[in-house]
Formats: structure tokens, sequence, C-alpha cells
């Protein structure tokens, strides 16, 4: 459901990085691809980012901060 407050291109986006000592970041901005292994995203909230950010941590792909 979309707020008529916010436009669409005003919302903030969240990102999972993989860091290369293999812990994940949630991040609220674009990645750069200098220091990131791995990035999943954009999710358009930062709690379905958190849920992620566990199920990645679940299934061994990244270690937590």
């Amino acid at each position: 459901m979309t707020n008529p407050q916010f436009p669409v291109s005003d919302r903030q986006s969240w990102y999972i990085v993989k860091l290369s000592p293999g812990n994940c970041e949630i991040i609220s901005t674009e990645p750069s691809t200098t220091e990131v292994e791995q990035q999943w995203g954009p999710f358009s909230s930062k709690e379905e980012a958190i849920a992620r950010r566990i199920g990645l941590i679940r299934a061994g792909k990244c270690q937590p901060v």
C-alpha cells in the first residue's frame, strides 16, 4: 500500500552487504562495490532487510556483526 505523503522516489531503500570478513550489515544507501563481496536488495523497509539478513545468517551465507 502506498502512502500519498511519500512519493515512491523519496522512499528509502535498504540493502544487505557482505563485507570481506564475511559479516553482513544492513545499510540504507546504495552499496559501493569496492569493499562489498556480495549484496542483496533493495528492500522497501528496514524490517524486511533484517528478516532477510536473519535468513542469510541461518543459511550460512554470512556471519552476524
